[in-house]
């Protein structure tokens, strides 16, 4: 199955930058890609840098959004995930990844369940933990675990949506450095975001796509500078291997899934089998002390 991962900067505006990415999933249609992935928030740009109630308003065409994106990827045939600004009343919204099938239906959402809090990323002013679980959305090419960017650094939220049947890994996600942070530093982080999500399809055996943004975009509260979103989108195998991966510039990454490496991989590595599910009640506590 080939696969796509649209890799954007945010351009001028919300209709600016979902014409741009609209052309780029009829490319990726054009090219054989039966499955499109989309960043997080792809629809505008990343306003969790500051804390503004008037961003709240950028849920306000949640409905709309829906009905757009199915048209999208009906037209072009394909299955997409997407990644919106869930409104579902007035002091309550989600970050939400909404799959839709190649013929616009929809085929299901995820509501981001880890919500960071941290300088340029205060998503908890704007977004409700989600209360869907981990559980993969069934599509035409298969049973998606999409899952949304902290939630990458967990792998209690890779191995359960694995343990549900999931068959790909799928992280749309907004992570980048500040410039004012050292070149080791920001190689120290990068290579971190990198290696916790390759973990996670080796403990699980499972293939792992990682959508990111690129291009700086400037804090409008300006309290700080802003957020150079470092890109290097990725796909590795159920072996952590990579076999494709993005630079840290605008790019429609191309990748093939073969379902039966991830037989292969786990008849060799079984970790499913050895786990000791007798011993791991502590995992349910904060901290063992």
């Amino acid at each position: 199955m080939k696969i796509s991962l649209i890799q954007k900067k945010y351009i001028i505006s919300k209709a600016h930058t979902i014409k741009e990415t609209v052309n780029d999933i009829k490319s990726a249609a054009e090219n054989g890609a039966e499955l499109v992935v989309l960043q997080e928030l792809h629809q505008n740009e990343y306003f969790c840098q500051s804390e503004d109630v008037t961003f709240f308003d950028y849920a306000s065409s949640w409905e709309e959004d829906i009905a757009f994106w199915s048209t999208v990827a009906k037209e072009n045939r394909v299955v997409l995930v997407t990644s919106l600004f869930e409104k579902r009343t007035a002091g309550l919204y989600h970050n939400t990844a909404v799959v839709f099938e190649k013929d616009g239906s929809l085929a299901g959402k995820y509501r981001k369940m880890h919500i960071p809090d941290d300088p340029g990323f205060y998503e908890k002013f704007y977004f409700t933990p989600g209360d869907l679980g981990f559980e993969p959305i069934e599509t035409s090419v298969g049973k998606l675990g999409v899952l949304i960017c902290w939630d990458q650094w967990y792998p209690e939220a890779a191995r359960l949506m694995t343990l549900k049947g999931a068959e790909l890994l799928i992280y749309p996600t907004a992570i980048g450095w500040f410039d004012e942070d050292s070149k080791e530093e920001q190689s120290r982080q990068l290579d971190s975001w990198i290696t916790i999500q390759r973990s996670h399809a080796i403990a699980n055996g499972i293939p792992v796509l990682s959508c990111n943004r690129v291009g700086f975009e400037k804090d409008s509260s300006e309290v700080m500078d802003g957020i150079r979103f470092w890109g290097n989108s990725f796909v590795c195998d159920p072996q952590g291997e990579l076999i494709a991966q993005a630079g840290s510039e605008e790019e429609i990454l191309y990748a093939n899934i073969n379902h039966n490496r991830t037989k292969e991989v786990r008849d060799i590595w079984p970790f499913l089998r050895d786990r000791r599910i007798d011993a791991y009640g502590n995992v349910l506590k904060r901290y063992c002390d």
